[in-house]
């Protein structure tokens, strides 16, 4: 097909400000994890589906399946005004403040609860 670019998984976007790879980016309406660091305004590979291991809020328990957002800083499990990102992948007992990462399946797009 002479219009076919790529598979998706991975979108080449331009960084809304510096990011670094690992961390949680929202421009628009399209959710992801930067796969690489870069500096604003440069070109940023977002990780848009499949996967991943992010920084959730602190003192959250997660169960399988259960939605996940994008509070701004985190992933959460609270929908209020954040974007549905996702759903948990994996569990997370408990709440202690220390359980920071949450293993989510990202939906690709985000959308507004």
């Amino acid at each position: 097909m002479k219009n076919y670019v790529q598979p998706g998984d991975v979108v080449t976007v331009t960084a809304p400000a510096a990011v670094v790879a690992g961390a949680g980016v929202l421009i628009g309406s399209l959710f992801g994890i930067a796969v690489n660091s870069a500096a604003s305004a440069a070109d940023l590979e977002l990780a848009v589906t499949g996967v991943v291991n992010a920084t959730k809020v602190g003192s959250q328990a997660w169960t399988e399946g259960q939605l996940i957002y994008w509070s701004g800083t985190a992933l959460t499990n609270v929908a209020s005004t954040n974007k549905l990102v996702g759903c948990a992948v994996k569990p997370v007992p408990g709440a202690g403040a220390g359980e920071t990462t949450g293993r989510v399946r990202l939906n690709g797009a985000a959308i507004t609860a």
